[in-house]
């Protein structure tokens, strides 16, 4: 049986993976700190379970929606960073790793851009602390030079999809009356389907000549004007309070995240994708929408 290993599986996505996989007639083992599942701690474990697999995919690391005070900025950069080290570590332990290994990035690294999209060649990356997350979570991860296993670093857009992930809070601020533009509105709004997600895995693992970074996003990106509207507009609430930035402000620290997460303007655009032949099945937020909210 054809085996891939998910580490930090546990999640959104993960959990997703793991049933497609399965589907596909896969075995899937899971590194996670839960304890039914193979431990960060038992190195040996995580090598074994790594010998003969043909797809490693790395999505641990501490959730970024919290607030960056010190101790969950560590946590954040500690729990990406250590992970792809002790994966690293792993493969190169193996006599027979895997052939590809896909590790999680994030669309975040580029910069704020309300003048253009960024892509893989001519993006511009950003600064702050997201930023630094993202480009240490890679140099990490590239650090490892493979001979055998092809290495590729996604960077993920904001993830939709049923059962979990930012549609839930988004859904329960349009319907309770909240789903107005956030800040100016102007933002733009990177987005990919969790199924698209875990086709463009499919289609890099056929694709044996890819490697290094791909972004990961719908091709046709909206602003959060046309996000909420969108929103609104498929779940039948005709009307949404804006939430202005100053508001935004302080409400994320009585729930405790950043308004990074909502006023950031990720204009980010699948060109590599794109152009090796990978075809969305999601290309527009309309489509995405009524598949996660209708089916």
């Amino acid at each position: 049986m054809r085996k891939v290993v998910i580490a930090g599986g546990t999640g959104f996505i993960g959990e997703f993976f793991q049933k497609r996989f399965q589907e596909l007639g896969y075995e899937v083992s899971i590194i996670s700190r839960q304890k039914q599942h193979i431990h960060w701690d038992d190195k040996l474990s995580i090598q074994e379970t790594l010998e003969d697999a043909e797809l490693l995919i790395n999505l641990a690391g501490k959730s970024v929606n919290c607030r960056y005070n010190g101790t969950n900025k560590q946590e954040i950069m500690n729990s990406r960073i250590t992970t792809t080290k002790i994966l690293g570590e792993a493969v190169q332990s193996c006599s027979n790793p895997p052939e590809l290994w896909i590790n999680s990035s994030t669309a975040t690294i580029y910069r704020h851009a309300e003048d253009r999209p960024m892509t893989e060649a001519d993006g511009e990356i950003g600064s702050g602390f997201s930023v630094d997350v993202a480009t240490k979570w890679e140099d990490a991860f590239f650090s490892f030079k493979l001979s055998e296993t092809r290495q590729v670093a996604l960077r993920i857009a904001i993830v939709l999809g049923k059962d979990g992930g930012v549609m839930t809070p988004y859904r329960n601020l349009v319907r309770f009356g909240l789903g107005g533009i956030q800040g100016s509105g102007k933002q733009m709004f990177s987005w990919i389907h969790i199924e698209d997600l875990f086709q463009i895995i499919l289609f890099l693992r056929e694709k044996k000549h890819l490697s290094g970074v791909f972004n990961c996003s719908a091709p046709q990106p909206v602003t959060n004007r046309e996000l909420m509207h969108t929103l609104r507009k498929e779940l039948n609430t005709p009307f949404g309070l804006p939430a202005p930035k100053w508001m935004l402000e302080i409400g994320s620290v009585f729930i405790r995240t950043e308004t990074e997460l909502v006023l950031k303007s990720r204009w980010v655009i699948p060109d590599r994708l794109e152009r090796e032949g990978y075809n969305f099945r999601f290309k527009t937020l309309g489509h995405t929408l009524q598949d996660i909210l209708h089916t």
